[in-house]
């Protein structure tokens, strides 16, 4: 290599960095799987999703906290496209014809083959979210001073959330469910996957930490453009 050619750190895909992404992805693939599954709380109804898809925006604050706006929308799209891919193959599977002693056809539909309407909603929604999520993250860092780190994450978790629901369960279910129960969804699962953000945060501020540590970095996002590409 010519000793005056310039490597772009910001370029640089790190076992770390590949392994939030990595887990980035897995989380959301199994989320949507899952999501067919109520929950009955006693208190509410959540999905099942609810349980591994805030990790997804744990996994976001981290990325956001250490390497910046840019490769959080970076690895936001790559779970897009993740999950893109295992929704068309998951079609292809239940469109192929079955073997004679294939019996379970009817259930494979019913769990994996999903509504259209639900999936246009949840692709959607995961999108804006998840960089509504990044974008308040990284802007309240850059005018915090990268200090409280807690709030920070708590505030932008409840803003990604909450923009994630109501975009989700009204173009889900608008006039499928009266709206007064569309409106307590979309509390309750803003409410409750915060809730999860707090619970979890001294998890997340020692996930953070221990990245930071290996990376020896620590990103802030100045005069950056906030875009969705």
């Amino acid at each position: 290599m010519d000793k005056n050619s310039v490597i772009d750190d910001s370029a640089r895909i790190t076992v770390p960095f590949l392994v939030l992404a990595v887990m980035f992805c897995v989380c959301l693939i199994i989320a949507n799987i899952v999501e067919i599954k109520t929950v009955d709380m006693g208190f509410a109804t959540v999905t099942a999703g609810m349980v591994v898809f805030p990790l997804s925006y744990i996994i976001n604050d981290c990325i956001v906290e250490v390497y910046g706006f840019r490769r959080a929308r970076l690895v936001i799209w790559l779970g897009f496209a993740a999950n893109l891919l295992v929704t068309l193959m998951l079609r292809l599977a239940i469109i192929l014809p079955g073997s004679p002693e294939w019996q379970l056809q009817e259930a494979m539909e019913a769990i994996y083959g999903g509504v259209p309407r639900i999936l246009a909603a949840s692709f959607l929604a995961f999108v804006c979210g998840s960089m509504v999520n990044a974008f308040v993250m990284s802007r309240m860092k850059v005018m915090s001073g990268g200090r409280r780190f807690s709030v920070r994450a708590i505030v932008s978790t409840l803003f990604g959330e909450g923009v994630d629901s109501v975009i989700f369960f009204p173009l889900a279910f608008g006039g499928m469910l009266p709206w007064d129960v569309v409106l307590e969804l979309i509390v309750a699962q803003t409410v409750l996957k915060t809730v999860y953000e707090i619970i979890v945060l001294p998890v997340t501020i020692w996930m953070v930490r221990r990245v930071k540590r290996a990376e020896n970095i620590d990103t802030f996002d100045h005069g950056i453009r906030y875009s969705l590409w």
